[in-house]
């Protein structure tokens, strides 16, 4: 096995247990009965901590302009609407929902930067369409409907995310500056608003809260830094598919919760239709890529 190969896979493994860190979101946010504020500013302080160390130690400059600050204002807001979106609807439509951002980037480069959509975008933001509002089609209270609302803003601001990470280059230092600054805007929002909310906690609830900040946020953003220098884009969107596929099984698992049919159906429907578009923007960048 030559150095490149052995390079490549040990990066779609580092890629894997990446996606499966994140997903252990679903769970430990269930089990804190915090103000949903608090838990995603808490856990931003950690994740915050172990990204800066990791960029001390690695020499990444903190580069602050109108991409990182763009990307981070993105990725903060995600952050909340999903910690909101897992308290009000079941995991599996919080997480879901959120991975709608492709499509959420295709709509926001042809209005923000006029980039015309083809046919087969078209029919892609279509199809995901459709399986969003199959997430509205099963029996659910006001807070469901609310939470899948948070949801897909959840997949809006990740979008924004992106597409300000992307218009600023390829200049890493920016994506890693965007994820800093978006965990401290996290924080700083998070945090003082939630104390004054939240009156109650447990040792076990601390725990859980250390758990998230450290084991799906903090570590996982290093493993992605260090394994997407090596594994292809293509193969780090389609592991990264396994956290939402992953995530609901924790939490029917461990604390029982169960999607209706119709968000089941809605959820095949967008994590099929994102993973062939993956696909398809992969061949169409580099046709003579070889298989992964």
């Amino acid at each position: 096995m030559t150095t490149a190969t052995s390079a490549k896979r040990n990066s779609m493994l580092l890629m894997a247990l990446c996606a499966i860190m994140w997903s252990l979101g679903g769970i430990f946010i269930k089990l804190i009965s915090w103000n949903p504020l608090l838990i995603c500013g808490v856990r931003s302080v950690i994740a915050a901590l172990i990204l800066g160390g990791y960029m001390f130690v690695t020499r990444t400059p903190v580069n602050f302009n109108k991409y990182s600050f763009g990307a981070g204002i993105g990725l903060s807001t995600s952050c909340i609407f999903f910690v909101f979106a897992n308290k009000l609807t079941t995991a599996a439509n919080a997480i879901v929902l959120q991975y709608t951002a492709p499509i959420f980037i295709l709509l926001m480069s042809a209005f923000l930067f006029k980039q015309k959509l083809h046919k087969k975008e078209v029919v892609v933001v279509g199809i995901t369409m459709c399986g969003i509002v199959l997430f509205f089609l099963d029996q659910l209270s006001p807070g469901n409907i609310l939470g899948n609302i948070f949801g897909i803003c959840a997949g809006v601001f990740l979008a924004l995310m992106f597409v300000m990470v992307g218009q600023g280059g390829k200049d890493d230092s920016i994506r890693m500056s965007g994820i800093l600054f978006a965990h401290c805007m996290a924080s700083i929002v998070g945090v003082p608003i939630g104390l004054m909310t939240t009156t109650s906690t447990t040792g076990m609830e601390i725990l859980y809260v250390v758990i998230l900040g450290v084991f799906q946020l903090g570590i996982p953003y290093v493993l992605y830094t260090v394994a997407s220098r090596n594994c292809p884009p293509l193969a780090c969107s389609l592991i990264g598919m396994l956290e939402p596929l992953f995530n609901p099984v924790w939490v029917a698992i461990f604390v029982g919760e169960m999607p209706g049919t119709f968000a089941l159906i809605g959820a095949a429907i967008i994590i099929a239709v994102v993973t062939w578009w993956c696909i398809s923007e992969s061949k169409e960048e580099n046709p003579d890529a070889p298989a992964l």
